[in-house]
């Protein structure tokens, strides 16, 4: 699991995760609770493992300004 601070309250999430037998990368902005836990958003994105050299070549080409 890797956190990216997105501001002063949000957080990043990016982690592997499992479902019905699927392998899935999920991306997520968790939040602080009144109790100081960070909890999971509805904003962000899960996708299969199969997809992440794709994802990474696409964010790889808007870093560049290639799209």
């Amino acid at each position: 699991m890797r956190e990216l601070q997105k501001n002063t309250l949000d957080v990043i999430r990016i982690q592997k995760t499992k479902y019905k037998g699927h392998d899935l990368v999920d991306v997520r902005v968790y939040v602080e609770d009144k109790n100081g836990e960070k909890i999971p958003t509805r904003k962000g994105i899960t996708f299969k493992v199969d997809l992440l050299d794709e994802v990474i070549s696409a964010l790889e080409e808007i870093k560049e300004g290639v799209v």
